[in-house]
């Protein structure tokens, strides 16, 4: 009997579910296990000639799935090369295998994605972005959108026929001594970049001061800067950390809130927008 061997036509229409469709019907219930279903579906046409077989297969991916949807990419190819050695009969693999690889992978993948991708990458980028919008220039966003778009089309590919190619033997990396280290080290340069970034395109100063106008005799800003300069700043950053991360606050209602403040602050003489009408 002929092995069978998935075309690299039906491996780029797999990539491409993936790509363009990880978050298809999106839910708490769910999440990308619907992406994942219809990333399998060409994968699994191709290699059951029966519906039976097929249906039996697909079932396999019905289980809750999440991780980061980049670098996901690779757990994906894992499991194409898997379904591909279960198609020919390998007794090694069958669906308590597959499900339990993806479970085991979702967590790693997640931790080292989230931090080399949107803790370090995406930071990196709009930090090159926005110097080039500076003064209202839409360069900035024109290079964001190709640049991110790019880097991320071509990123998730390489990843996603990797780990085709690779098979289980990725698992150990991923999840070993050597996967560890590298969440690790990726979080501590994700959090340099972030930090960095902040520093350099958020200023929070104020313009409380007492005295008059012409001849104050405090400046609250001064001293501020004479003990810590960017004070101001570093609190805002964190308090917006603290919302999002430990009251699990969606970053819209603290966008809003810092609206709010901005505006009940300016009210009350402490910002200073420097409008002049």
């Amino acid at each position: 009997m002929a092995q069978k061997k998935i075309t690299k036509k039906t491996l780029m229409k797999s990539f491409h579910h993936w790509y363009y469709g990880n978050l298809t019907c999106f839910s708490q219930e769910h999440m990308q296990t619907f992406g994942y279903l219809t990333s399998m579906l060409p994968i699994v046409e191709e290699l059951y000639d029966n519906k039976e077989d097929q249906a039996r297969s697909m079932q396999t991916y019905t289980a809750f799935f999440n991780t980061e949807p980049q670098l996901g990419a690779l757990i994906v190819g894992i499991t194409a090369g898997l379904e591909e050695a279960r198609a020919n009969g390998s007794e090694e693999v069958d669906d308590e295998t597959i499900n339990g690889l993806r479970a085991g992978l979702m967590g790693p993948v997640a931790g080292i994605g989230d931090s080399l991708v949107v803790g370090t990458l995406i930071p990196v980028i709009l930090g090159i972005a926005l110097g080039l919008s500076t003064g209202g220039s839409p360069i900035g966003a024109v290079f964001y959108i190709i640049v991110w778009n790019l880097l991320a089309y071509f990123g998730m590919k390489f990843a996603y026929f990797k780990g085709y190619e690779l098979g289980d033997k990725a698992v150990e990396f991923l999840v070993g001594a050597q996967g560890q280290a590298i969440r690790k080290a990726v979080s501590i340069v994700g959090g340099m970049v972030v930090g960095g970034v902040a520093a350099t395109w958020v200023s929070v100063k104020t313009s409380f001061q007492l005295g008059s106008a012409k001849h104050p005799y405090l400046v609250l800003q001064d001293k501020l800067d004479a003990v810590y300069p960017g004070l101001l700043t570093a609190i805002f950053i964190v308090f917006c950390w603290w919302l999002m991360a430990k009251k699990n606050i969606s970053p819209i209602k603290v966008m809003l809130l810092l609206v709010v403040i901005a505006l009940v602050g300016v009210l009350v003489g402490f910002f200073n927008p420097g409008l002049s009408y």
